[in-house]
This record gives structure tokens, sequence and C-alpha cells, in this order.
């Protein structure tokens, strides 16, 4: 398995499998499920089943010190932690996302036009304020080191999500051993990069305590969590990582988006006409406003643009994110035993599952499910562990 370009490889092996194979890492089978139907068949429709996580001991053990929500095991914790989100970030309550994203939106061309040689900097820091103003009631501005901190973090972290990126993670009991550190480079590595996470978690939460001890902190999420857990359910450190999985959610997948969008548009420029004059139509051909959430009926571009933006050229987890079988199950005939690792080969998927699909074109999302965020691509994962306020946002950015 190639340490990079792992989406157009493992796109070689499923044109070559049909919609399932399995490879294996250290004596675990790795079950990759290489079209649609399969991740409806087996992630979606037995999600019971399928929702588990597989053990990443890089990812989960040494960089997240057992307390990222995206990498727990279905089970108690998981749900306390998600219950505890959703009491806050729940669907009736989805909106209170919209006033901060028209706000940035509104930033983001103006730091378009400013100083277009930072529009990738524009990107980051338009995803990060809007969950960041949601979560811990402060903007990001452009260069802030704290989102440069945070950004970092997480690019040294989502390649641990991907199979056979450290060696522990091919044979776990190496963790175990009572080996010297010296022996144990993954150790080195992930120890210090669980340091600079929790080190940049630790300085918003102690910003936001002296906003409140100053009686200058806006109302967020985080405060009102704070409020809930006076009896001590959450430890300081899992309400580090909470707020962290948030804000890593609500930044990763627009940001990364948005540049794919814009490096379509250079390569494909024929849509862009297309939605413009959509746009037109709706605000006026003199640009006599910016769109809002209201006229999106009127869109139907934008929205196909949004799911082709995810669909097109996914850049986090080429491979999905694996989950963990917990009961013998079939498929198409074929046996799969409990325990092996299931996930969805992303890149492949996006590729294999669609027509002419290395041309953007947002249109062949033109059809019933186009309102369903989630329908028609796997930009927000597969199976039961979603995040639904946040991926609401996420489509909604």
């Amino acid at each position: 398995m190639p340490s990079k370009g792992q989406g157009p490889y493992m796109t070689t092996l499923a044109s070559k499998s049909g919609d399932i194979f399995t490879m294996r890492f250290g004596g675990t089978p790795w079950l990759f499920l290489n079209s649609r139907r399969a991740v409806t068949a087996l992630l979606d429709k037995k999600a019971a089943i399928y929702s588990s996580r597989q053990y990443l001991p890089m990812a989960n053990d040494v960089i997240s010190g057992n307390k990222r929500l995206l990498l727990m095991p279905y089970g108690s914790e998981w749900r306390k932690q998600r219950k505890a989100m959703h009491q806050i970030l729940n669907n009736t309550k989805s909106n209170i996302f919209q006033p901060f994203q028209d706000v940035e939106s509104r930033a983001l061309l103006y730091h378009y036009m400013d100083k277009p040689d930072r529009w990738w900097e524009a990107n980051a820091r338009f995803a990060n304020s809007i969950i960041m103003s949601v979560t811990y009631g402060k903007r990001s501005s452009l260069g802030d080191p704290d989102l440069a901190g945070l950004l970092n973090n997480a690019e040294q972290f989502v390649p641990y999500l991907m199979p056979g990126q450290a060696l522990v993670d091919i044979f776990p009991g190496l963790l175990k051993l009572p080996i010297p550190l010296s022996w144990q480079p993954w150790r080195r590595w992930g120890d210090a990069l669980h340091r600079s996470t929790k080190s940049a978690y630790k300085k918003l939460m102690d910003d936001l305590l002296e906003r409140r001890r100053l009686g200058i902190q806006r109302p967020c999420f985080m405060t009102e969590f704070l409020d809930d857990n006076s009896d001590g359910e959450f430890s300081t450190e899992d309400c580090y990582f909470m707020a962290g999985t948030l804000i890593e959610a609500g930044s990763d997948t627009t940001r990364i988006t948005l540049m794919e969008i814009l490096a379509a548009a250079v390569l494909y420029p024929d849509w862009v006409e297309r939605t413009q004059q959509q746009l037109d139509s709706v605000c006026g051909s003199k640009a006599e406003r910016l769109p809002d959430f209201g006229d999106m009926p009127q869109l139907p571009l934008i929205k196909g643009i949004i799911k082709e933006g995810l669909r097109w050229k996914p850049a986090i987890a080429e491979t999905g994110i694996p989950h963990s079988l917990i009961k013998d199950d079939m498929f198409d005939g074929y046996k799969i035993a409990a325990g092996t690792v299931v996930t969805y080969n992303h890149w492949a998927i996006s590729h294999l599952d669609y027509k002419d699909p290395e041309r953007f074109y947002p249109e062949r999302f033109l059809d019933d499910d186009l309102d369903v965020p989630t329908k028609g691509h796997l930009g927000f994962g597969a199976g039961k562990p979603h995040s639904d306020p946040v991926l609401d946002c996420g489509s909604e950015n």
C-alpha cells in the first residue's frame, strides 16, 4: 500500500475486482467496498452490525488518547458524547449556523478581492470561523496563529485514518510491548502530535474561560456545554476533544471542497458560465445583491456544485473511514467474518460509479435527491456515525 496516492491506487484495484475486494494488514482482513450499492447494502442498511469503528492504535490511542469521537467504537461512551452534542446542536437548531455563514461568506469574498494571493488561507479562515463562532463564540482572522496550528495538526492526523500508515496499526501488539521509546518511532511522532493537538485545544478553552471571567464571552456551544457539565460527567480532556471534533468536522471538509471547486472552475469553466446565468436570473444581471439561503430553491445548480465538489476528488480519507464488523455477515454469496475491517473505497466509488467521472459536472446531481445533502456521494461518510448538525452546516457552507 503506497503512503501517498492511495485513492488512485485503490481505484485501479477496484476496477479489476468488482463491488468488493479484501486485503490483509498484519493478519487483519480489510474489506473494501467499491460501489454505492455495496455501501448501501452493508454500511447503511446493516448499520447495527457495521457501525463500530476499527481500532487504529496510532490515530486513536497515541495521537488522540482515546478521546476522538470519530474513532470511538460504537458503544456507551460514543452514545454519551454524541447525545451531549445533539442536545445542543440538534436539527431543529441547525439555523444557528446561518447568521455566521452569511457574515463569513461576505468576509470570504472580501479576502478574495483584497488579498487574492492568499485565497487558500481565506478558504481555511472562512470554514474555521463559522464552526469556531458556533463552538467557542469567536471568529477567526486571516493569518490567525491558532487557526494555523489547528490546520497543521489536522493535516498530520488525517493520513493515519488510512490503512497501513503506521507499523503499530499493522501489528497492534507492539503498543503493549515493554520496549524502549527509541525503538518506537511511531510513538515519538504520535506523542508529539498528541501534545500539539491537546495544547491547541487547551488554548481555545483557556481563552474562552478568560472571556467568561471578563464578562465578554458570547453564548456558544461550549458555554452551554460547560454549564450542562457542572457535575463533571465529562473530564477536561473530554471537553477539549469534543470541541475539537466539532471544529475539525466543520473546518476541513468545507476548506478542501472549496479548493476542489476552485480548481474545477479552472479546468472545466463551462459550468461556471451556466451557474452565473442562474445566479443572475435570481439576484440580477448586475449583481444587485448577493444570494441568501432563501434563494436556494431557485438555485439548483448551486446545490449540484456542492455535491459535485464533494464527489469529484475526495481528498480526506481517500479510502474511507474504517468500520468494524461485530457479527458474521454475507454479501453476494461471500461470507464476511466478524472482526473484519470494512471501509468504503471513497476515491474508487467517486470515479467508478459515475459516467465521465473526471469531468466536473454539477448537473449529474439534478435529480429527486438534490435536496438531501447526503444522497448521491460519500463526502460526509457512510453508516450510522454521522454528526448531522455539522453535516448540515458543511453542506450549507
